[in-house]
């Protein structure tokens, strides 16, 4: 088995079809894929798709090898990563990643924290959607990132930065916005925007949320980031569910408002790979803790 028959199956696997992954991602023509595949599950001794109408559908086998195969291939790209840091010692860089938006709170602090200790030290910083900040540690583009625990992620470790409570984000001229708080009930009626997938932990955070209040609250809307969300509140006079820190992108034309009772949390955590070995990354990781309460005494 070669690491070209890893990265062959993920392609098809993610792209749902040999014609598309052998077109799209692999530049490669399709019966010799297929002859890759045929190969590579004579290999693993185990049938790892089936074709369908739907195009390639995984077995079961080959959905618990798919999340192998992912692994494998994020830790071949930490290695090649690492070993081009070595190469340069006398360059010495840091790659930290944020949440959109969360860098506006935390990038301070974790600057000063590895210029104090490391003045010649270069961090690179990268703002993304949580999973692509995922993707980044996985294959070593970044050493650390301020996101979201997400799912399917097994080489990745978590610790906990700070739990968020959804805040009603509304019009500021709303008739609602004159209140101290918010029930969900007083959602009902309104036009109710919600976050798309490309933010899964916190879609499935308003999902639940809106299935526990049982008031048959339904998304007329979804957006793909908080920006977005503020100019479709604003434009719609649409109401949503979002992070406390959505605050740091509101216009004057949008408030926020607490839920009334216990609002749902969302947690904000620091993600690392496990195989990063970096004296920094520890020593990053060792004074996470100062950085958390330098943040929490700040005033709101």
């Amino acid at each position: 088995m070669e690491l070209r028959h890893l990265r062959y199956f993920v392609a098809v696997a993610e792209e749902g079809s040999l014609t598309l992954a052998a077109e799209k991602r692999l530049h490669t023509a399709q019966p010799s894929l297929s002859r890759q595949m045929r190969d590579l599950e004579y290999e693993v001794g185990a049938q790892l798709m089936v074709r369908s109408a739907r195009g390639i559908e995984l077995t079961t086998a080959g959905r618990v090898f798919l999340d192998h195969a992912r692994l494998a291939l994020a830790q071949v790209e930490t290695a090649r990563q690492a070993a081009r840091r070595a190469a340069e010692p006398s360059k010495p860089s840091f790659a930290l990643g944020f949440l959109t938006g969360q860098e506006m709170d935390w990038l301070p602090g974790a600057m000063r924290i590895l210029h104090d200790e490391l003045p010649n030290m270069q961090v690179t910083v990268a703002s993304q959607y949580s999973p692509d900040l995922a993707g980044a540690l996985m294959t070593g583009r970044l050493d650390v990132a301020f996101m979201r625990p997400e799912a399917g992620t097994p080489g990745l470790a978590y610790r906990l930065v700070t739990r968020e409570p959804l805040v009603v984000v509304l019009p500021s001229d709303h008739r609602l916005a004159s209140r101290q708080a918010i029930h969900p009930r007083d959602v009902v009626g309104e036009t109710f925007i919600t976050v798309s997938n490309t933010a899964p932990a916190l879609r499935a955070v308003i999902d639940d949320y809106l299935k526990r209040s049982n008031l048959g609250i339904s998304p007329g809307h979804e957006v793909d980031n908080l920006a977005m969300a503020m100019s479709l509140i604003a434009s719609t006079r649409g109401m949503a569910l979002l992070p406390a820190y959505a605050k740091n992108f509101m216009p004057w034309s949008v408030v926020s408002r607490p839920l009334e009772g216990q609002a749902p949390t969302i947690d904000l955590v620091v993600g690392y790979s496990k195989a990063n070995a970096s004296p920094t990354l520890k020593l990053f990781l060792s004074r996470l803790d100062e950085l958390i309460a330098g943040v929490s005494e700040k005033p709101g």
